[in-house]
C-alpha cells in the first residue's frame, strides 16, 4: 500500500506540468563545459524545453557512441575467441584422424614390404 510520500512521486508516465514558471540557471555538461541553456535565470519556455531536450539527447547519444566502440570491440573480441577455440578444436580432431591414417597406411605399406622381402629371400 503506498504511503503519503509514495503518493507524491511522480510515474514515469505521468506528464509533470509547473503550476508558476520555472527559472533554471544555466547548467554546464561534464562533455561540453557549454551550457545547457544560454540564459542563466530566464523563465522556460516551451523552445527553450526543446532546445534543453535536443542538447540533452545529443549530448546523451554522444557518450554512448564512445562506448559503443569498446563494448563492440570487446563482445566481438570474446565471441571471436569462442568461434576460434572452436574451429581449432575441430581442426586438431581432423589433424588427428588424418595423421593416424596416414601412419596406419604408411605402417601397412612397410609391413608389408618387409614380409615381401623376407619371402623373396628364402
Amino acid at each position: 500500500m503506498p504511503t503519503a510520500q509514495e503518493d507524491n512521486i511522480p510515474l514515469l508516465t505521468e506528464i509533470i506540468f509547473p503550476e508558476t514558471p520555472v527559472s533554471v540557471p544555466a547548467e554546464k555538461t561534464a562533455a561540453t563545459s557549454q551550457p545547457l541553456l544560454q540564459s542563466t535565470s530566464a523563465v522556460l519556455t516551451q523552445e527553450d524545453w526543446q532546445q534543453l531536450e535536443q542538447r540533452i539527447k545529443e549530448e546523451t547519444l554522444k557518450q554512448v557512441l564512445g562506448r559503443i566502440d569498446f563494448v563492440l570491440e570487446h563482445r566481438v573480441r570474446d565471441n571471436l575467441a569462442d568461434v576460434l577455440q572452436t574451429a581449432v578444436e575441430g581442426l586438431t580432431t581432423e589433424i588427428r584422424a588424418g595423421l593416424k591414417k596416414s601412419l596406419e597406411e604408411m605402417i601397412t605399406r612397410a609391413v608389408t614390404q618387409e614380409i615381401t622381402k623376407i619371402k623373396i629371400q628364402k
